[in-house]
């Protein structure tokens, strides 16, 4: 098993250095130019020497080649992912205070995947083809039809309008009070993790009814081990290792839910940091984002092929 984590641990090196790389240069490539925005802040009149003087003082008359270089050896050497081109501030100190929201909002629509779509995945195999079982196949596939951003638009405007209530646009933020910001990260989580959890019920009702065909599943029953024994401790460990691969799949998709619904919802997470750094061009910071959620994407996937080695023993002996 130690062996195993090592190697998947060495092929994290490459994996990074690649997605830094990708990062940096496909910002570049977005329409539009930060020097075009600031000049636009100025007088109509506005000269060439200015549009040089403002390459020079952010840096970007370099190749981009030579940019690539001088923000990597800042990022390994000094832990720094550069300054804000606007507010020159510290992009590592804004994405530390808005990484933990984003990771709290991803956890719980996580958790709320798992634990609505595991359960009725394992209800509806072993009621295939009952009214329960064609009810829940439905219920998932509406659930993964309807967009979370419309819902997320629906909840924050007819309520008010019919009820004068909508979702809170303050954030409180956890260390002030822990239960007023679960109840205001409620709602987008449940909207983020109601897709999800479709998928999983899907995909844990399909491997079921195949684990439960199989020959141990008759040797087990016929030994006089009781339902719930043969569900618990034979067929769903076995059906889950495939259910773990499909986490992992959809951490990029919570990241990039969650990028929407935290401007539905005004949450101050990583997802609006992104969009606002993509409104104005802010090179380092909309690299930065990037770099995190990549970063976290690919520790998510670690996790879950560690988590192989306790599921399945022949991983583990490895």
């Amino acid at each position: 098993m130690i062996g195993y984590a090592t190697r998947r641990l060495l092929a994290l090196i490459p994996t990074l250095i690649f997605t830094s790389l990708i990062v940096f240069i496909a910002i570049r490539l977005i329409p539009g130019n930060i020097i075009d925005l600031m000049l636009s802040q100025n007088d109509v009149g506005a000269a060439k020497q200015t549009r040089e003087q403002l390459e020079v003082a952010l840096g970007l008359d370099a190749p981009i080649y030579v940019q690539y270089f001088k923000w990597i050896g800042a990022l390994l050497f000094k832990g720094s992912l550069g300054n804000s081109l606007w507010t020159n501030a510290p992009v590592m100190g804004e994405i530390l205070y808005r990484l933990p929201i984003t990771v709290e909002l991803g956890v719980l629509a996580l958790s709320v995947s798992l634990v609505f779509g595991i359960p009725i995945g394992v209800y509806a195999a072993l009621k295939q083809d009952t009214i329960g079982d064609y009810i829940l196949r439905t219920f998932s596939l509406l659930a993964l039809a309807i967009p979370g951003f419309w819902v997320g638009t629906l909840v924050m405007v007819f309520p008010s309008i019919w009820w004068g209530w909508s979702p809170s646009v303050r954030f409180v933020p956890f260390s002030d009070n822990p239960w007023a910001n679960f109840q205001q990260l409620l709602i987008p989580a449940l909207i983020l993790g109601t897709a999800f959890s479709a998928t999983t019920m899907r995909l844990t009702r399909t491997l079921m009814l195949e684990v439960l065909r199989q020959d141990y599943i008759r040797t087990a029953r016929a030994k006089g081990l009781s339902t719930t024994a043969i569900v618990m401790r034979h067929a769903l460990r076995n059906a889950l290792i495939p259910v773990i691969t499909l986490v992992g799949l959809q951490a990029g998709a919570l990241f990039g839910g969650a990028v929407i619904l935290e401007q539905i919802f005004v949450i101050p997470g990583m997802g609006l940091l992104l969009l606002e750094a993509v409104t104005s061009r802010d090179y380092p910071t909309i690299a930065g984002v990037f770099l995190v959620f990549g970063i976290a994407i690919v520790l998510v996937n670690l996790l879950v092929d560690l988590s192989y080695g306790f599921l399945d023993p022949k991983v583990r002996n490895r």
